[in-house]
């Protein structure tokens, strides 16, 4: 029983407008995922990152594959997912490609370093998860990666952003 009623359930084709406005109403952390190595250092931002499992730790990023931070991310094999307070919110348009920086501009103002895997850390970011690409899912018009996390560092920022709705809008943590 289903919804209070018994029957057959019928399946209604999604209309992929119907699709996005649905999807609008489901809350997100905004994140940078970038990658450096042989392909070069590249970014993008996504909200599609999701925890997989803790043994081993492994987490997943969706891109899409026309996003230009595609091929240097397949070439390398690795990402960083940098997610992104209040105070960075200004990252997000950036490397979401939605202004005229080249791909070098969009890592200039803000501090990088690196761990393990080579990916550019964002400095002051609520958490950074730097792994390496194990596995590649495509779906559609994207690319499911699976990522084993080599290293984490959490910042110490208590206060993330998330993309809900169409806008920002900072959530607090507990100190």
């Amino acid at each position: 029983m289903i919804g209070g009623k018994q029957g057959r359930i019928t399946a209604v084709p999604v209309e992929k407008q119907a699709y996005r406005e649905a999807m609008a109403r489901l809350g997100a952390a905004v994140n940078v995922i970038t990658t450096g190595g042989p392909g070069g250092r590249a970014g993008f931002t996504a909200s599609a990152v999701t925890s997989v499992t803790d043994t081993p730790p492994t987490l997943l990023v969706c891109a899409n594959r026309t996003n230009d931070s595609y091929p240097a991310m397949r070439q390398n094999g690795v990402l960083c997912v940098n997610t992104l307070t209040p105070a960075q919110e200004g990252l997000s348009p950036v490397f979401a490609g939605m202004t005229q920086h080249t791909m070098d501009e969009r890592f200039d103002g803000y501090a990088w370093q690196t761990l393990k895997t080579g990916a550019p850390v964002l400095d002051q970011a609520v958490v950074v998860f730097d792994c390496r690409i194990d596995q590649v899912v495509e779906i559609g018009t994207h690319d499911v990666f699976f990522c084993s996390v080599e290293a984490v560092r959490t910042g110490s920022a208590h206060e993330g952003l998330i993309y809900y709705g169409r806008g920002y809008h900072k959530v607090a943590g507990q100190d």
